[in-house]
């Protein structure tokens, strides 16, 4: 009976009726309808994961986000967001979860919908234009420091993504397009870019090149496609995010505008150069130690004065050189592959 009255058994017994708790426990985790914000809240719900241990987490996120989070643990289900009339979109959530009990409620939308579920704690976030999304999402739960972004492809993807880039192929990923042209640096720099990168003398001479981009979008990057010998080109055009996650985790090297794209690869890992104009860096920045960002000679702040705050005006990348962002792509690799090498010492 000693044995009994030692602390190793009952905590053992306490630590199996705590999880067994947690295990009873839902969350309900509200994020965004854009592929960039989804990204950046996936550190938040890792983190919450790690705070309620076996509990099971509901995802309501727009269409496009689904794959960032169907194949997480603990997500048990997720709800699409997708916006209808007369807030059709909101009706459809609180129909799903009105009648169900919630241990927490975490609501990046800022909307009423968490003042109307039945739950022990809620989270909502309220806006902030000062601090890096990832760490305004982590401080709405508490969370300092903020957990990272992180990618849930799927085995499935993780498999058709070794046939596409096996073990010791080097890949060069370019993310050629954004939500809005305003952002998007010009084709023809990046066709340049990729030459210059892949081609003869370059750092990355002879290696794959992978060019990811949404449905529809194949005309528009055309001109990229034609700039890689058909031997070592990888289109992922419209394919599903969870392949496109799973192939950025054994890349190289990734460049790209500021979009979702840019984010994915950086929350799988990837060195991730991001390329920014008229959308600010300071709360955008591709996160995480093997990343970087490069913009051309004026601020956010100088082409949303020229542009308006909405920025209506003319390409905000134009002025942002080859040369510029290609020496940020060698800084870059020559960075990540020293730590590399420091790891593998």
């Amino acid at each position: 009976m000693a044995g009994l009255g030692g602390t190793p058994i009952l905590r053992t017994l306490f630590h199996l009726r705590a999880r067994s708790a947690f295990c009873r426990m839902r969350i309900l985790f509200i994020t965004s309808n854009r592929i960039g914000d989804a990204v950046l809240s996936t550190g938040l719900l890792a983190g919450l994961m790690e705070r309620y241990p076996g509990a099971k987490f509901w995802v309501a996120c727009g269409p496009l986000a689904v794959p960032i989070f169907e194949h997480a643990p603990g997500v048990e289900k997720v709800i699409v967001l997708k916006k209808a009339p007369w807030a059709g979109h909101w009706r459809k959530l609180l129909g799903a979860t009105m009648f169900r009990r919630f241990e927490a409620v975490i609501d990046l939308r800022g909307s009423a919908t968490a003042f109307l579920l039945w739950t022990k704690r809620r989270h909502i976030l309220k806006a902030n234009h000062t601090l890096h999304r990832v760490i305004h999402n982590a401080g709405v739960a508490g969370f300092d420091p903020a957990p990272w972004p992180r990618v849930w492809p799927g085995d499935a993807a993780r498999k058709r993504a070794r046939e596409l880039i096996p073990d010791g192929r080097q890949v060069l990923a370019i993310g050629p397009s954004a939500s809005w042209p305003r952002k998007m640096w010009p084709i023809d720099y990046q066709a340049e870019l990729v030459h210059r990168l892949t081609g003869p003398g370059g750092p990355l001479e002879g290696v794959y090149v992978l060019v990811a981009a949404a449905p529809g979008e194949g005309k528009l990057v055309q001109p990229i496609l034609d700039a890689i010998p058909a031997d070592r080109r990888i289109e992922l055009i419209g394919e599903d995010l969870s392949l496109v996650a799973a192939c950025f985790e054994r890349i190289r090297l990734y460049v790209g505008n500021d979009s979702g794209l840019m984010h994915l690869s950086a929350a799988a890992g990837a060195p991730t150069l991001g390329l920014f104009g008229p959308t600010p860096d300071g709360r955008y920045d591709p996160w995480g130690t093997n990343t970087a960002q490069v913009r051309g000679p004026r601020s956010y702040e100088d082409i949303i004065v020229e542009g308006g705050h909405r920025f209506e005006g003319p390409n905000g990348m134009r002025d942002l050189t080859v040369d510029k962002v290609y020496d940020a792509a060698v800084a870059l690799l020559a960075r990540t592959e020293s730590a590399k090498q420091k790891e593998i010492a």
